[in-house]
């Protein structure tokens, strides 16, 4: 590739904009607007039909996904997409996020925040004087938040 490549992460959900909102507000990123004035249009043109909508926080948006980014993002900066799938999650992923706080972070604070808000703490690892804890969000998937 002559170019750089830009990267997208794409997570699968039962419920794409609930997830999206819940990884939004955990990374502190912004969930990307939708144009309901061109999706509109989209069914209008017959290239969609309302049934590939739904009305999510008051507003008209594709169903079948939604993404976020970093709120000092621009073009090259990664993005994380999610779409919906009609199956469960039922193994271990094999790509997982790490969240990396601040030095000057609380730990204690993050851990509770990120559990009262719905994820699980699955365990905990450590590989010389790195340490991590490893949750599930709330539709389980794996991320681990560095210490």
């Amino acid at each position: 590739m002559e170019k750089p490549c830009s990267l997208q992460i794409v997570v699968d959900a039962s419920s794409p904009h609930e997830l999206a909102d819940w990884w939004a507000e955990t990374l502190g990123w912004e969930v990307e607007p939708q144009d309901e004035t061109f999706i509109r249009s989209m069914i209008e043109k017959g290239f969609a039909t309302e049934s590939d909508t739904v009305t999510h926080n008051g507003s008209l948006v594709w169903a079948e996904a939604t993404a976020i980014n970093s709120p000092d993002g621009g073009p090259g900066q990664p993005r994380v997409l999610f779409q919906r799938v009609p199956e469960a999650k039922t193994a271990k992923n094999r790509v997982h996020l790490d969240l990396r706080p601040h030095p000057d972070e609380d730990l204690a604070a993050i851990r509770q925040s990120l559990t009262a808000r719905g994820a699980v703490e699955i365990g905990e690892g450590q590989q010389g004087p790195h340490r991590w804890i490893t949750l599930a969000d709330p539709e389980g998937n794996e991320f681990c938040l560095d210490c």
